[in-house]
């Protein structure tokens, strides 16, 4: 049964017809998407300083915001990696999660705006998130970064672009051991981890007005530019063929969530892998609730689970 405050919030969309994303135009979409995420998060928690830069990678340049709970430096810092599909969203799609996850954890979160499909097609976003995780390790007292207490994460294509990246920087590790970057931890919010997926979660989750199995293969038709992609572990986590030497995990699914079966998947393979990881599955919760701070309570909970997490493993290291 969904919980009241979804139902409250599907209600209105039945009653506004507020049309799915997935039958509007890219911009419309955009535009609609960021609007919709700006509203049920209400207004931004106030940090110590916001800041914005561009990094220089390579042939690109690639925006991140930075926001600081504290002035104390050298800060562990969270990379995260906003949600939309890999088609929609911005640094500000994630600004109050950020805002809050740096106020609740007490550490230093680092919001990357990686290249968007179609645009930008599988792997673009990958590499712009790896990339930019090096990079900003590398220049780690520019940044006020403490280079030994680094996390990833991100919810939805966020939670797949976190774990990708942390299967980048392991085989980084293993191709210059003791010159790689290390990551403390990874959060995975309702993370996409199978292109291929058919699963219950899938199939069964065809409500018209929540984020529903039509809403994943639209994405999913932005992003990969070949079906031969949808088995490349840096698009599909779930299909690596080993997950051993990853950084912990703490996965967050959803109850009806389209996602919620590849999600946990991924957590059971971290496990039989020997990686130490957290599965929490928030009952009556949809996709995209994470983000809802100011309409759905449980949305504060799972932050401040994440944020628990977050110090847990910043204060081992």
């Amino acid at each position: 049964m969904l919980d009241p405050q979804i139902e409250a919030m599907r209600e209105r969309r039945m009653r506004a017809a507020t049309p799915q994303l997935y039958t509007l135009s890219l911009a419309e979409a955009r535009a609609a998407d960021l609007e919709s995420i700006q509203a049920e998060a209400g207004d931004p928690e106030p940090v110590h300083d916001v800041s914005e830069h561009l990094l220089p990678l390579g042939d690109r340049k690639i925006a991140v915001r930075v926001y600081r709970p504290v002035a104390e430096r050298p800060l562990p810092t969270l990379f995260y990696f906003f949600g939309g599909g890999w088609t929609l969203g911005s640094l500000d799609t994630s600004d109050a999660v950020c805002r809050s996850l740096a106020n609740t954890a007490g550490c230093q979160v680092v919001a990357v705006g990686y290249r968007l499909a179609p645009e930008h097609r599988f792997p673009a976003a990958v590499e712009d998130c790896h990339d930019a995780l090096t990079y900003v390790a590398a220049h780690a007292d520019d940044f006020g970064v403490d280079p030994g207490r680094m996390a990833v994460g991100g919810d939805s294509a966020g939670g797949n672009l976190a774990a990708a990246v942390a299967l980048m920087v392991r085989a980084d590790g293993i191709a210059a051991p003791g010159e790689a970057v290390t990551l403390s931890g990874q959060i995975l919010v309702y993370p996409n981890t199978d292109q291929l997926a058919d699963d219950a979660s899938l199939r069964d989750n065809d409500d018209p007005w929540l984020f529903n199995h039509r809403s994943v293969g639209w994405y999913r038709s932005h992003y990969l530019a070949d079906e031969a992609d949808a088995v490349d572990p840096l698009a599909s986590p779930l299909r690596a063929p080993d997950l051993s030497g990853l950084p912990p995990a703490l996965v967050i699914t959803a109850e009806f969530d389209p996602l919620r079966d590849q999600g946990e998947a991924y957590a059971a393979r971290l496990a039989e892998a020997g990686v130490e990881v957290d599965v929490t599955r928030y009952p009556g919760m949809v996709h995209g609730f994470f983000t809802m701070l100011d309409s759905v309570d449980a949305a504060r909970g799972a932050i401040v689970q994440a944020a628990g997490m977050l110090r847990q493993w910043f204060a081992t290291e």
